[in-house]
């Protein structure tokens, strides 16, 4: 039996592999699609936790594009390497054109 930590984080995965490629969400918008409120942090814990579940990892920035997450991944320029090889443009641990990769998980309402 999953605890509500492992169903929680399982539904968060979830969400996280919808981002297309190319794209990037926040931990506050995964919070807020899924209903967490403030769960800002507790997507972030998912996210250090996420390495061996195939999740893109990646993708999720803080709410001003920057890749405060980055400690967490094999290398300090991993996360950004992964970007890059999707199209997307990091300078000094910060998205550029943030709008423009912003994918928002509100948009997949009534889907999740």
């Amino acid at each position: 039996m999953k605890s509500n930590k492992e169903n929680l984080y399982a539904n968060i995965y979830e969400l996280v592999r919808l981002i297309p490629e190319g794209r990037v969400t926040t931990y506050g918008s995964i919070a807020k699609a899924l209903g967490l409120g403030s769960g800002a942090r507790v997507v972030g814990y998912a996210m250090n936790a996420s390495h061996t579940e195939n999740v893109p990892a990646h993708r999720v920035v803080n709410r001003n594009g920057q890749l405060t997450g980055k400690h967490h991944f094999p290398t300090p320029t991993a996360m950004e390497t992964l970007l890059k090889a999707e199209g997307v443009n990091v300078e000094n641990d910060q998205i550029v054109d943030f709008e423009k990769h912003f994918w928002d998980p509100a948009s997949l309402e009534g889907e999740i």
